[in-house]
C-alpha cells in the first residue's frame, strides 16, 4: 500500500473536496478487491492498483487533475459497461469521470471494479 505521505505529495496541488473524494474512492477500491497493491505514480500523476508491478497487472487507477477526478481503467477498451459509464477515446483504457462523492459508492462503479478484475483474472489466464 502507498504510504499516505505518497498520497499527500501527489494530491497536494488539489483541493479539499478531491482529496475527499480520493479517500472515499481508495476505500471502496480496497473493499472491492481485495489484495490489491497500491502504488503512487508521480510521474504519470496517479495512484495505480494492481497484482503486480507490471503495466499488464493494472486493474485501475485514480486519476487527479485541475478539472476533476477520474477513476480510469486498464483494458477498459473490452471491459463490459451495461451502465454505460466508460469515457474516453484511448486505444486501451476508460475512464469514469467523479463528479461527485456519492457516485463512488455506487452499486455501478462497484459493478465496474469487480468486471475490471475479472477482465484481468481471465486475460492473466491466457498468458
Amino acid at each position: 500500500m502507498a504510504t499516505e505521505k505518497e498520497i499527500e505529495n501527489l494530491l497536494a496541488p488539489y483541493d479539499g473536496e478531491l482529496w475527499k473524494h480520493v479517500q472515499i474512492l481508495r476505500a471502496v477500491i480496497f473493499e472491492t478487491l481485495p489484495k490489491i497493491q497500491e502504488q503512487v505514480d508521480i510521474p504519470a500523476n496517479m495512484i495505480a492498483y494492481s497484482f503486480g508491478r507490471k503495466y499488464a497487472q493494472v486493474i485501475c487507477v485514480i486519476i487527479p487533475s485541475k478539472k476533476g477526478l477520474k477513476l480510469g481503467f486498464n483494458r477498459g477498451n473490452i471491459m463490459p459497461d451495461p451502465n454505460k459509464l466508460l469515457q474516453g477515446t484511448g486505444k486501451i483504457s476508460r475512464y469514469i469521470p467523479i463528479d461527485n462523492a456519492e457516485i463512488i459508492t455506487t452499486k455501478p462503479v462497484k459493478e465496474m471494479l469487480k468486471n475490471a478484475l475479472l477482465l484481468y483474472q481471465e486475460i492473466a489466464h491466457r498468458i
